[in-house]
């Protein structure tokens, strides 16, 4: 899928903004940049991926720090 860009502005297609929302946050990630759609409660998403996890809460957040501390390092 390609998306087109005018005076710094990113267009998307429609079809990606009815599935995923009108919000998201553009990450930087050095090689490449990752939109990523704003859930409407973050909250409650947060809440229903850690659900969906095999992982303890514990896990969860160690395995989050580790990747931090790795990108953070590149």
């Amino acid at each position: 899928m390609r998306v087109s860009t005018d005076d710094g502005r990113i267009y998307l297609p429609k079809s990606l903004r009815k599935e995923f929302g009108e919000e998201f946050e553009l990450i930087d990630r050095g090689d490449r940049l990752v939109l990523v759609p704003v859930p409407d409660d973050p909250l409650e998403a947060l809440r229903e991926e850690a659900r969906k996890s095999a992982r303890s809460a514990e896990e969860l957040k160690e395995s989050a720090l580790d990747e931090a501390l790795e990108e953070a390092g590149r």
